[in-house]
Parts: C-alpha cells; structure tokens; sequence
C-alpha cells in the first residue's frame, strides 16, 4: 500500500476532511469544518494543516474557546447528532477553557471533537509558556482536566499512533450509545512532526449509524406489561428527537391512547395539538403532565436519562406499584428505576411496540378521556399566565408567548440557563417536530450557552429562523461571539432579557428562606453584595438603583442593531421587523424579575439549612421535610 509522507497536523486534517456518516440511506460528511483559535501550541501545526487544507475542511475564527465548543454542539444537537465540528485550541488558558463545554457535550450526549495543543512530547524546552508543572507526575498537563468530561480522550506523543486514536475518535463520535465530547491532545512538537500514513487512512470513510432493534424477549415483556397497566405513560426525551421518532411516537400514541410528557431534550417530540400530547414534566412541568404522572402505573422512558427534573428529584411518580419500560440505545441509562431495559433505538423500537401490540389494543377510555381534561384545563392556563395587561410591566410569560408566535411553525428558540428554560418548557407551543423548534440545554445548564448556542444552530438550519433568548446575567458570560455572527453574517435574533441580575436564582433563594441574597446588580451603600428582596417578593426591602450598565450599547458596539422595547406591542412590533435583516439582531427588553411562573403541582430537592436564626429559612425548613416525604427509590422490578 501507498505510503504518504504528511505532519501529524496534516494526516489528521486530511483525516477528518474525509469522514462521513450514513443513517437510513443518507450519508453526509460527519464534520462541517474546525472552529479554532491560534496561539502558540497549535498555530504551527494546525494552523498550517488547515491553510492547507481549507478547501476540504473550513476554519471558522472564533472569539472565546469555550464559546466554540458550544457552536459545534448545538450544531450537531441540531442535525441529530449526525453533523459536528472540531474545535481546536492552543496549549494552557485556552486548552482549559474548553472543559466547561467538553462536559456540556457529554452530559447531552453531543459529538465534539476537542484538538487542544500541548506541551512538547521531548520536554526538551520544559517549562513552557503556560504550562502546569505537577511535581508528582511528569505526564500531567492542563488538558488532563479534559478527561472526566471526555468520552473519549488520548494524547498522541509520537505520530506513530495518530492513526488508531483518530480512528477510536470516529468509533466513539458516531455510537449513539457513547458518543460526547471527544479530546485528542496534541503536543506541540509532535503536530509538525512528520508521520508515515497509508493512503487508505486518508480515503473516503463511511460510519454507519445502525439502528439496533430491542431483543425479542424483551419487546415481549413489554408488551405484557403495556397490556396489564391501568394508566400508562410515556415520557419522550431526547432519543426521541435524535432518532427521528417524531411520528412513530405520535402514531403509537393516538391509536393506544397513552398520554405523553416531554422531558427538556424531548420537548417538542409531539406537536403541542396532538392527542395525548401533556407536553413538559417534572419539576418545571405543566399540570396536566405532573398529575398524570403522580397516578401513572407503568412509565414508559423513550431515550430520557431520567434526570432530576424529570421525576421532580423522584417524587414525580407516586403510584405504589409503578414500574418503568426504559427504551434507550444506552444500557446505562436504560437501567435506570429498575426498568425493563429495552435496548435499541427509539424509532425502531416504538414501531416494533405499535406492531406487537396490535390493532386491537387501546389503553382504558376514561385514562385517555382524563389526559385530553387535563390538556384542555392546561391550555387556558397558559393562555392567562400568558395574557399581556396593558399598561402592566412586561412579563417573562408574554415574552415567552410572542416569541413562540413569531417563531410559527419552523422557527427555532435556543436557550440554556435561569428562570427561561422552566418558563419555556411549560408555556412553548410546539408546532413542527421535525422543525425541532425547541432548543433548550439544560443537561448542563450553562451560562453563556445561548449565543454561540444560536450560531450552530443557525449554522446547521441555515433556512430557520433562530430566537436566542437570553437573560442579563447569562448574557455578560459571554457576549463576545456576537462578533463571529457579525462576521459570519449569521442572521440571529437575540432577545436581550432585562431584569437586573439573577431571578431564577433569586427566586429560588426566596423559596429557600435567602432572601434573593447575592442576585441583584444593584449599588450597595457599603460596596458587598447584601441586598435582600421583602419578605413578599416583590420589591427590595432596601431600595436600591440599578447599575448603570447599558447592555444594549455593548451589543451595538459589537457591531449587531439593537431594538429597545418596553411593552407588548414594542415586542411584537420588533420581532416582526427583524424578519427582514440581513444579518444578527438584537432586541433588549425589561421584565418584571418577581413576575414568575411558578410551579404546578411539582417539588425540586434543594436542602434548607437545617439550623438559622431566620425566620423565613426555619420555616422554608418545615416545608421542605414535609415535601421530601414524597420522595422515594423506584426500586420494583419491571
């Protein structure tokens, strides 16, 4: 065979330009191109690979390291997890920036792959420029922080063994079941050294994405157990989404008649007007979900990993007998309650269950006839809490509300952290599954998330419109990649969310007995951060002004036009002029922070001191004894 005599850097570009990926018939290259910032550890190498190669595999400049990452996430979040980029980065500050991300990745079940630079594989020049000397472990750099929140992570030190980490690389990025952040750590030395490959490495390379059906025995067994059930529920996350098993689930639903409940990756699964459709559960769930699922006696998870919101910290689901039926390509998660573990993608799956179970099966009229109550009663709930008063003070809620009309039927949110995502997972309406409308990350919940968040989404759905909606806190995490949409020209509208600090927390701190202590941006009379809101929530129990901080002006001087509205009809109004730009937007609106949704009919575990001398948090510990009561281990055999 063909030897070809290339760097490191260059074998591996030339590598990644290569890989593709097929699913059902389709194949597409597997990365879009590589998202980087030069410095010392990579621009030599890297840098010069993918000068080379830029016609193959294109270099988009990027502003922040962790910023990058989450482009590539959102990206491959948007194309099913089919399509992804490779974020590269040099050696120190900007290697450990990206592990924020990279566990972002993982925790979502997300391909990324992570090409830090390193220190040199010689040692010859040891010390270098940013580099962490451990006295204990000579082999120890920066980018070891990677490995917990990789999947995958290697580091090559002799060109030698490139070829079976970029290959172990591709095995873990394109398995459903282990796919996440991916590092391969690259010293710096090694990157310009040259390297002996086969010419078929370089060649065109198909992964395919297989979808494994579920065992036999078990699709029985589920089967019985569907059969036998007085009120069974599904609960979609986001396998459902990734495996394309939109319709599936709408069909196995409408003809059994089971309810659905929608987890935040799952949101959207079904459209908001279909039969069964409860839309959010758990602890930021609607009422119609959250009351089926307390009295639900089998649970049906298709690709959740039944996080903490989701069974509201376990007391979601009350029934004493309740069991679980977890479908999921990951045995780990499919384990989970006890569950009978059907292990297989979700579409092929749903439809081998419709198919089993037969025409003749329809789950008891009146559980059908109480889910389609509970979804009616929901719907005019959201229309009050969404209702605009005129003259009132902005709500979050009628925000949330015009956005989503605005969006119509394709349009896409994209949001990740504070008091938004619980107030979107309950009110948004969703419209188009295969739209994937709702893009809300909150496996990881990460600040900062929602602006290069809405550039790989745009990215990947260059014929959607994109919402980022994001709050003043969040925003200032990270405001500085406005500047690659402005120069990608990537038309993003952002909705700049002002409410003068941290209201989700603040909110919890109140429930908590805090007094939204530490979550106002606000002047203090002696310079710390000691303002409390009044015991009703509703104000600051010592006035205080603002900071004069104008976050409009900073997303103008980022070159991006800014919109200011402070009522409905200025929302409204903005949101529709937005259609016609030609490139990022921006609209900066005032909420009311004390005007929140609130729960329905659901818990979150966040312990309560157990010994204060406040009031406010002796009493906030009663509530949380007697609520915690309901919790409990599923522990009862499927």
């Amino acid at each position: 065979m063909t030897k070809i005599r290339l760097t490191v850097a260059q074998a591996l570009v030339r590598f990644l330009a290569a890989q593709h990926v097929e699913r059902d018939g389709v194949r597409t290259p597997f990365f879009a191109g590589c998202i980087g910032i030069f410095g010392h550890g990579n621009v030599a190498g890297l840098g010069e690979a993918l000068l080379a190669s830029r016609d193959e595999l294109p270099y988009l400049h990027g502003r922040n390291e962790q910023s990058m990452a989450h482009i590539a996430t959102a990206f491959a979040r948007q194309h099913d997890r089919l399509r992804t980029f490779a974020v590269t980065t040099s050696i120190g500050p900007g290697a450990t920036n990206l592990v924020t991300a990279a566990a972002l990745a993982t925790i979502n079940r997300l391909p990324i792959l992570l090409l830090p630079g390193d220190t040199f594989a010689t040692r010859a020049p040891h010390p270098v420029l940013q580099q962490l000397e451990a006295p204990h472990d000579g082999t120890v750099s920066v980018n070891d922080a990677l490995r917990p929140v990789s999947r995958y992570f290697d580091r090559i030190v002799r060109p030698e063994q490139l070829v079976p980490a970029a290959l172990e690389a591709m095995r873990v990025l394109t398995d459903p079941a282990e796919t996440g952040a991916v590092t391969l750590a690259l010293p710096q030395d090694v990157q310009a050294e040259i390297v002996e490959v086969d010419e078929a490495f370089l060649a065109e390379r198909t992964w395919l994405i297989q979808r494994q059906p579920p065992a036999a025995e078990g699709l029985a067994r589920a089967v019985s157990l569907i059969r036998s059930a007085s009120r069974p529920l599904f609960v979609a996350g986001g396998g459902v989404v990734y495996s394309g098993a939109h319709e599936a689930l709408r069909a196995l639903a409408a003809r059994t008649g089971i309810p659905v409940g929608e987890t935040h990756a799952g949101r959207g699964s079904l459209r908001s007007s279909d039969p069964g459709a409860l839309g959010a559960i758990g602890a930021t769930g609607t009422a119609a979900a959250n009351r089926l699922a307390r009295e639900a006696d089998l649970v049906i998870g298709v690709g959740t990993r039944w996080s903490d919101f989701t069974t509201a910290s376990k007391s979601a689901f009350q029934d004493p007998g309740v069991r679980f039926v977890n479908v999921n390509v990951s045995s780990f998660d499919a384990a989970k309650h006890a569950g009978l573990q059907l292990v297989g993608d979700a579409r092929v799956t749903l439809e081998q269950l419709d198919a089993a179970l037969g025409s003749d099966f329809h789950v008891d009229p009146a559980w059908s006839a109480r889910a389609a109550r509970e979804r009616d009663e929901w719907a005019a709930e959201v229309a009050r809490v969404v209702a605009a008063e005129p003259g009132a003070p902005l709500t979050q809620a009628a925000l949330v509300a015009a956005v989503n009309d605005a969006a119509g039927e394709t349009g896409i949110v994209v949001q990740a952290a504070g008091s938004l995502p619980g107030d979107l997972h309950k009110l948004w309406v969703a419209r188009d599954p295969k739209a994937k409308s709702y893009h809300v990350e909150y496996g990881y919940s990460t600040m900062g998330y929602e602006i290069p968040g809405g550039i790989g989404v745009k990215l990947a759905a260059p014929e959607r419109d994109v919402y980022v909606l994001v709050g003043d806190g969040s925003y200032l995490m990270s405001p500085g990649e406005l500047s690659t949409a402005v120069a990608l020209g990537t038309r993003i509208l952002l909705v700049l969310v002002q409410n003068h600090g941290y209201a989700s927390i603040g909110s919890l701190s109140r429930s908590v007995g805090g007094a939204g202590f530490g979550t106002h941006h606000r002047f203090t009379a002696d310079g710390h951060a000691s303002l409390l809101d009044a015991a009703d929530g509703a104000a600051l129990a010592t006035p205080a002004e603002p900071l004069p901080v104008d976050l409009a002006a900073n997303v103008e001087s980022l070159g991006v036009p800014v919109t200011r509205v402070d009522d409905i009809d200025g929302l409204r109004a903005a949101l529709e002029a937005s259609r016609s730009a030609a490139g990022p937007v921006a609209i900066h609106v005032e909420v009311d922070r004390f005007a929140g949704v609130g729960g329905y009919e659901s818990w979150w575990d966040v312990p309560v001191a157990a010994v204060s001398e406040r009031p406010e948090v002796v009493a906030a510990r009663e509530r949380y004894e007697h609520d915690r009561r309901a919790q409990r281990a599923y522990l009862r055999q499927a």
